[in-house]
């Protein structure tokens, strides 16, 4: 909230206009009915007042506080806590990159900032179209598939900043786009109403996406004893017959898109460069490295 000098008071909250208060009560009173203690509430009724305004205002908070007795200062608290929250007007698409550790290794430094570029924004700032905003996100529990961007939460496995741009480009255009895996993409606002609680009515929004792949299951196939099936779940370039270097040319008699049967995901196999610095190569190791990394037939 905005900081008011002292010994100036704060102006009140503008209320809701009574047609949309009337249908916010309504949808508050089903999910307070969920909880025995009616403040368990306030986390998916911040969802449901942003779903109205695409940001959590000051009026959704008074609303908030009003319906659930509580202090505006208690749910602002609640509010400026979770980055879920948006406190400002945001865009119809959210455009999450994550920059943590493997993420920002695997590329995602490279694609944050390619996209800064590309779209003329900041860190949490919006395209004058106001269809994307864009921010550096903290890990979503998805390094098996990095870089990972994210769309409204929907995952956009393996990234590149070229896939990425194409990615942004066709959010602002109006096309299509879907996402690696889960529920096809919908608006903020769409899925803020989601978060809150009610019915997803996405057509096919289970199976539309698909679920968790082979990267994401190698674990549980080795707590098993399951042998691993070696191959790569997304490439990040499509590889060149006849490439040196390449994987799924037939050298390693694996079909396209396939590595080495030892390898049991994309990450584990062996890569000519490192993704995220391709001026410094880096080959396999052949097992005449020494501990310092050297090889030790020089």
């Amino acid at each position: 909230m905005t900081e008011v000098p002292l010994g100036i008071p704060e102006m009140p909250a503008p209320d809701y206009p009574d047609e949309v208060r009337e249908r916010l009560e309504r949808d508050a009173k089903e999910i307070i009915a969920r909880y025995p203690d009616s403040r368990s509430a306030l986390l998916p009724l911040l969802h449901l007042v942003q779903s109205e305004e695409g940001h959590v205002t000051r009026t959704g908070q008074r609303f908030c506080a009003e319906t659930l007795g509580l202090t505006t200062a208690e749910v602002n608290a609640v509010a400026t806590f979770y980055t879920m929250y948006r406190r400002k007007p945001s865009g119809d698409y959210q455009v999450g990159v994550c920059t943590n550790t493997l993420c920002a290794v695997m590329g995602g430094d490279a694609i944050f900032d390619e996209l800064k570029d590309h779209l003329g924004v900041g860190n949490d700032e919006t395209t004058g179209d106001g269809r994307v905003t864009l921010e550096h996100i903290e890990c979503n529990a998805a390094c098996d598939y990095a870089p990972v961007v994210m769309v409204n939460w929907e995952f956009f496995d393996n990234q590149t900043p070229d896939s990425a741009k194409r990615l942004v480009d066709d959010l602002r255009a109006g096309r299509e786009v879907v996402p690696t895996r889960g529920a096809s993409l919908c608006t903020f606002k769409e899925t803020a109403r989601i978060l809150a609680g009610f019915p997803d009515q996405r057509a096919g929004a289970v199976e539309s996406g698909g679920g968790a792949g082979p990267a994401s299951l190698v674990g549980l196939r080795l707590a098993k004893g399951e042998a691993p099936t070696g191959r790569v779940v997304s490439p990040r370039a499509e590889p060149q017959p006849g490439e040196p270097g390449t994987r799924g040319t037939g050298e390693n008699g694996t079909a396209p898109g396939e590595a080495p049967p030892t390898h049991p995901s994309s990450h584990d196999a062996p890569r000519d460069t490192a993704a995220s610095d391709p001026s410094h190569p880096s080959g396999p190791v052949t097992g005449d490295e020494g501990a310092d990394g050297r090889d030790t037939n020089q």
